[in-house]
């Protein structure tokens, strides 16, 4: 920049300044805080205003109108700084915290990198999640900042030995793979149930040979990572390991679940450089996120069958885990041929009068205690201790429980069931409740899997059941994720959430391709109350989110029962 002579080194300014102007002034000037007696001292930076963009001129008249504005500015013509006087920030880790301690303001320098660090005014210094560590030392490095890391966290902890892939990438696994490559080795990848994510991640690990932590949903899931790591790799079972209940042991590749590595973040924070997180729409619940906010590993990658969550809170996955870098909906699956294609129907029942009359009485005490007002406030009130609201949302679920507990529902399982089984088919039942499931399992004389079955009786039923050719099995959502039964044809959702990502996660259950095979997956829904209005929603979200014109692989069909 030419004509700079005129410019002041340093800009004291003792009035007040708004918060528009301040971020005018550090695009062109390194903020060097405020002194005692109140003023603010900024030291000019023609490099940051060359990267910023900011000319001479726009320098001169930004000096010249808070002049002009009647505070005061004592702008010097002192000599450059020195080398003493450069932006410094110092890192350092003090237990389990990354402390940094710049000379200088450093939220205005980072921008929106400074949203997860948080000021401590005891010790006067910003806490960086291990997460970000990386990253702001990046950012402040490309903003002329000298380093200084006494941290001694690496950034890369390579293998001792050789991942060999011994499987080949369908083409779509490859191009997810190398999408996710070409993202700086972070980012989340969303495909069907059915259509290889781990093998995608596995060969991740393969590609960047990094000591990784595995995440997973279900110990069902930790387990079957660890066979297809073994399978379709060199890696001896001396090198990957669970970290899980009585099991806690770590190695280089080593898989835990969400609820272990929660309470252990600080033992397995520093000890990995590549996070692998599967199912990873669980990510953003405040406990799960301190998952991803305490590895420090830079390289990151999610898995998820259906990311978008309908409380919106998916968008807080991207700056945890880098964003969706590669997404394919089931039906380009199904046209690929990589996924069975699947029909899907609508079976509607009614509400007996007495289900009727008690709902009816239910909705109408609801309207009068809410009058209007949408269930998310009425289910936050509820929680910050409104009686009135509690009692609303206790009215709600007694009407939620009415329509998916619906007898009718019972008879359309049993007709639905027997038709089925007369042709042949391996059918999976989920609802939401432990004791319609076991109702049900009574009635047509199936096994029942829950969240409370002993984890022993769990495996002996999940094996019996994938050696039998035609069977029943009836879930709670403890088989919406991580139960792989390859040749199950028909699914029939009783009762559920009415959300996206669980009607997507039951039908990817369905999808494993097979010989002829065309999966069907019913819904059984009980008209004129909510429950059809969650589907009309889910539907209009597909619509929405994912552009499709239909819902299904095949067709949808509907029906009255």
């Amino acid at each position: 920049m030419d004509g700079k002579n005129d410019l002041p080194q340093r800009i004291t300014l003792k009035g007040w300044l708004s918060e528009d102007e301040f971020k005018k002034l550090i695009k062109f000037s390194d903020y060097r805080g405020t002194k005692t007696d109140g003023s603010k001292e900024f030291v000019l930076n023609l490099d940051k205003a060359k990267m910023n963009g900011v000319s001479l001129d726009e320098i001169r008249e930004m000096i010249r109108k808070m002049e002009s504005s009647g505070r005061t500015i004592s702008s010097q013509q002192t000599p450059p700084l020195d080398s003493n006087e450069k932006m410094k920030a110092v890192f350092t880790l003090e237990g389990n915290r990354v402390i940094l301690k710049p000379n200088f303001f450093l939220k205005g320098l980072l921008g929106e990198s400074s949203e997860f660090l948080s000021y401590d005014k005891v010790i006067k210094a910003y806490i960086v999640p291990p997460a970000k560590l990386f990253d702001v030392i990046e950012k402040l490095s490309s903003k002329g900042v000298e380093i200084d890391d006494k941290t001694s966290v690496m950034k890369s902890l390579p293998l001792s030995f050789k991942v060999e892939l011994r499987t080949e990438l369908r083409d779509y696994q490859r191009e997810a793979l190398d999408k996710w490559i070409e993202n700086d080795r972070r980012g989340i990848i969303a495909l069907p149930t059915g259509s290889g994510k781990t093998v995608i991640a596995i060969a991740a690990i393969a590609a960047v040979q990094e000591r990784t932590l595995i995440i997973t949903y279900t110990k069902e899931q930790l387990n079957q990572w660890i066979d297809m790591i073994t399978k379709f790799t060199n890696i001896s079972e001396s090198m990957v390991s669970p970290f899980y209940s009585e099991e806690k042991r770590l190695a280089p590749i080593t898989v835990s679940t969400y609820q272990t590595a929660f309470r252990y973040i600080d033992l397995l924070s520093f000890r990995y450089s590549f996070l692998i997180v599967d199912e990873v729409h669980h990510l953003p619940a405040d406990k799960f996120r301190t998952i991803a906010l305490g590895m420090y590993s830079p390289v990151r990658m999610g898995l998820s069958a259906t990311v978008i969550r309908e409380d919106g809170r998916h968008v807080d996955l991207f700056p945890l885990m880098g964003g969706i870098v590669y997404y394919k909906t089931p039906q380009e699956m199904v046209e690929k041929g990589y996924l069975a294609p699947y029909e899907t129907f609508i079976v509607r029942v009614r509400l007996t009068d007495e289900e009727r009359m008690k709902y009816e009485r239910l909705r109408e005490a609801y309207k009068n205690i809410t009058k209007g007002m949408p269930f998310k406030e009425v289910l936050a009130k509820a929680q910050r201790g409104n009686p009135v609201m509690a009692r609303a949302l206790k009215i709600h679920n007694e009407m939620l429980q009415i329509y998916q507990k619906a007898k009718e529902k019972e008879k359309a399982v049993v007709n639905l069931v027997k038709k089925e089984l007369e042709a042949g088919s391996k059918i999976l039942i989920f609802t939401q409740y432990v004791d319609q499931a076991e109702e049900l399992g009574k009635i047509l004389g199936a096994k029942v899997l829950t969240g409370s079955t002993d984890p022993k009786l769990r495996k002996k039923i999940l094996e019996e059941f994938r050696e039998t050719r035609t069977g029943v099995l009836v879930l709670t959502t403890v088989g919406d994720e991580g139960i792989d039964i390859p040749d199950v044809n028909v699914g029939i959702i009783v009762a559920g959430t009415g959300s996206r990502r669980q009607f997507v996660q039951r039908l990817g259950r369905l999808l494993r391709p097979g010989p002829g095979k065309v999966a069907k997956l019913y819904e059984i829904v009980t008209s004129g109350t909510a429950e059809e209005a969650q589907m009309r929603k889910r539907k209009k979200l597909s619509l929405d989110i994912f552009g499709a014109g239909k819902e299904d692989g095949k067709k949808s069909n509907e029906g009255l029962m």
